[in-house]
């Protein structure tokens, strides 16, 4: 079978195939061959009905339909895609596939420099429509057609913004058609820079991108790792397209749009806590900070003032984010204690719960038997010190609960116990099935049970970006209740 053309298929199930095919990394025909391959195998196939497609089948390998709709916000909105002249340029042609699979209309603008690296026929192939290109071009412009396209998009992706691009948008120039649409849009901005590492660094650059996020811009990227130039990495990299539409999908979240948290501040640990045994060695536990700079990032978007006390993790500062950084659990109070007062505190971070009585100046030798008598003392509890501090209590307390078995249960006992309003747990077994094979911490998956006064409720297993909006618009109406 060489293609496949199916016709008559109700809108829902359409976009039900586009977001199954987005979450597996396929192509929609891709996608289509996979379920009827599945369909055909499964016994008394043939007999089945086709409109049990979406329900017979997850929407993405291994996951649930909840995760796999996460990108339905782009469904009838016309994201404008603005191509600059970086070697990166070719993964922008994939970004159009991934916008376009998750419902949104893309109108394209390339830039001079960035077609000597893709044309305008496969940008416009990509897309559907009319690749625009000159400011000056007598078709498109007869009628002020820079205007048209700044003020038709719902949302406007600069990918890749290179460092000659960001410092005009700086400085308002207008000298092409892109920087006459981002001069005159009136939409949501969202930049994916790459360039090289010196680039990225040089303070001109960082000058530039802090003015851009003054100026209202967000900002996704850039990653580190190798760069197109032989022996050179860094920081510099574009975010992947999966990541840019992903992140396009949130910027229409209600999050944004209603910005239930505007004028809150709100303080989240995130992390593990390092308690040094020695200069070698400490005491720390697997969490990789994931799911509380998930929940800062969700806040933030949300409107409110985030400070974010994170342990030692590897992950990119959230965007939009005070963060302050420590290693232990003590520097981990003092720093909480430091931001207060706040109207919500989400306790996120995995706290040691047991630190060195003594930590050693030197290296301890396993020959002297010092690891094997290593005292402990109980670090303090944190979450439990706020929700009863005298003075400067949150309003909003949200406690985090690591669990193995008896979630529900120990979730509900942990907020009496604690004087938390609410807690959230999670199973963090290696068993449990969720995140891969690692589990849940170090992964990219949850699926969690939030303990109120109201009771106990057990939410699907998604993606830590997705507890985090839920979690984030399950605070906002308890603050408003």
């Amino acid at each position: 079978m060489a293609s496949i053309t199916i016709r008559n298929i109700e809108d829902e199930v359409k976009q039900a195939i586009r977001m199954r095919a987005a979450g597996n990394g396929r192509s929609v025909e891709e996608e289509l061959r996979t379920v009827l391959r599945d369909l055909a195998s499964e016994d008394g196939g043939a007999d089945g009905e086709a409109g049990e497609i979406k329900a017979s089948l997850p929407l993405v390998d291994g996951g649930t339909e909840s995760s796999a709709l996460s990108g339905t916000e782009l469904t009838g909105r016309t994201v404008l895609l603005i191509i600059s002249g970086g070697i990166a340029a070719y993964k922008s042609l994939d970004l159009i596939r991934r916008l376009r699979e998750r419902g949104a209309a893309v109108r394209v603008v390339l830039t001079e420099a960035a077609q000597q690296f893709v044309t305008p026929m496969a940008a416009a192939a990509l897309s559907g429509g009319h690749c625009y290109t000159d400011l000056w071009d007598r078709q498109t412009e007869i009628d002020v057609g820079h205007i048209r396209l700044a003020r038709s998009a719902d949302l406007v992706i600069v990918a890749p913004a290179t460092a000659d691009r960001m410092a005009k948008m700086v400085q308002g120039i207008a000298d092409d058609l892109a920087g006459a649409v981002l001069l005159a849009t009136r939409a949501p901005v969202l930049l994916a820079p790459a360039m090289n590492p010196a680039m990225w660094s040089h303070p001109a650059t960082q000058r530039n991108v802090e003015q851009l996020k003054v100026d209202g811009c967000h900002l996704i990227g850039p990653k580190t790792g190798e760069m197109a130039e032989s022996g050179e990495a860094g920081p510099g990299r574009m975010a992947e397209p999966l990541a840019i539409a992903e992140e396009a999908a949130r910027m229409f979240s209600p999050l944004v749009g209603d910005r239930p948290l505007a004028g809150r501040h709100v303080v989240i640990t995130s992390g593990p806590t390092h308690e040094p045994i020695d200069p070698v060695r400490y005491i720390a536990n697997r969490s990789s900070g994931r799911q509380g700079h998930a929940i800062a990032a969700a806040c933030a978007r949300a409107g409110a003032k985030v400070t974010l006390v994170s342990g030692p993790v590897t992950l990119p500062d959230p965007q939009g984010v005070d963060v302050v950084r420590v290693q232990t659990a003590l520097e981990m109070k003092a720093a909480v204690e430091e931001v207060l007062p706040a109207d919500v505190a989400i306790f996120v971070a995995a706290v040691a719960d047991y630190r060195a009585s003594r930590i050693a100046e030197q290296k301890t030798k396993k020959t002297e038997g010092g690891l094997t008598k290593l005292k402990l003392t109980e670090n303090p509890d944190i979450l439990a010190s706020i929700a009863r501090h005298e003075n400067m209590r949150p309003a909003l307390i949200v406690g985090f609960a690591a669990e193995t078995q008896n979630v529900e249960a120990y979730a509900e006992e942990k907020r009496i116990r604690k004087g938390a309003d609410m807690v959230v747990a999670n199973d963090v077994s290696h068993d449990s099935g969720i995140g891969g094979a690692g589990g849940v911490m170090g992964g990219e998956r949850n699926r969690v049970a939030l303990a109120t006064a109201k009771g106990v409720e057990t939410w699907p297993e998604m993606s830590k970006d997705e507890v985090a909006e839920r979690l984030v618009l399950a605070i906002a109406e308890q603050l408003s209740a």
